[in-house]
């Protein structure tokens, strides 16, 4: 494959989880992996700050949240447990970064609730949102590049489309359509921002990716030609 088209679709491996604890620069992957966590959780707060909606999962969190009384981070590692058990009558491979997004994102959004105050003009409630939207797909992207696992969700959705023969686009929508709408109803925060959220977030991490994937050259207890 010609150096442009890696550029422009770059390869992403699978790792099991006994591969990435043996994978090449398993501690810069670890640091990646952690920026792109804390940033995504952050800017995810930063479109809750906005007042202008919430990411479609988030919809859903921050509606459990204001029913239940508890914080958005909170509903959302609660979220993401649940989640993980059902990987497992699906079969899907956990990794180290599918427990660290199931913990750390929520902690980050908690805290970026914290920090961030409310935008206090539209102006500034459309420039916290489009800045949302940019960070969580850069930091969704660094994320991504680490190649330690899938989040709870993305898992969740791969596995369904694995299960059901169908493409993981059609299935990852049907199952966020099915989030937003619940989350909706339940009161939570659905706006503008979630549509922009939805329109631009794949096209700003496929911008990003190819700039940040740590490819896998090697992993430990491999033949060298078997890990790429």
């Amino acid at each position: 494959m010609a150096a442009s088209e890696r550029r422009r679709h770059p390869r992403l491996d699978n790792l099991s989880l006994r591969d990435q604890l043996g994978v090449d620069r398993l501690g810069r992957r670890l640091v990646q992996m952690m920026i792109g966590l804390t940033g995504f959780g952050l800017s995810l707060a930063m479109l809750l700050r906005s007042g202008l909606g919430g990411a479609p999962w988030d919809v859903f969190h921050a509606a459990l949240a204001e029913r239940l009384g508890a914080t958005v981070g909170s509903m959302s590692i609660a979220v993401s447990f649940v989640l993980l058990l059902l990987w497992i009558p699906l079969r899907e491979r956990l990794g180290i970064g599918t427990v660290a997004n199931a913990i750390w994102v929520g902690v980050s959004i908690d805290l970026g609730m914290l920090i961030l105050p409310e935008a206090s003009s539209l102006p500034v409630a459309i420039a916290l949102m489009l800045l949302g939207v940019v960070v969580n797909g850069i930091s969704g992207a660094v994320y991504i590049g680490a190649q330690l696992g899938a989040g709870a969700r993305d898992g969740l959705m791969t596995a369904l489309s694995r299960v059901l023969s169908r493409p993981v686009g059609p299935v990852r929508i049907v199952l966020e359509v099915i989030v937003l709408v619940t989350g909706w109803l339940l009161g939570g925060p659905l706006g503008l921002g979630t549509v922009v959220y939805a329109i631009a977030l794949g096209p700003v991490i496929q911008l990003v990716l190819p700039h940040v994937l740590i490819p896998v050259r090697s992993v430990r207890g491999r033949e060298p030609d078997a890990a790429h």
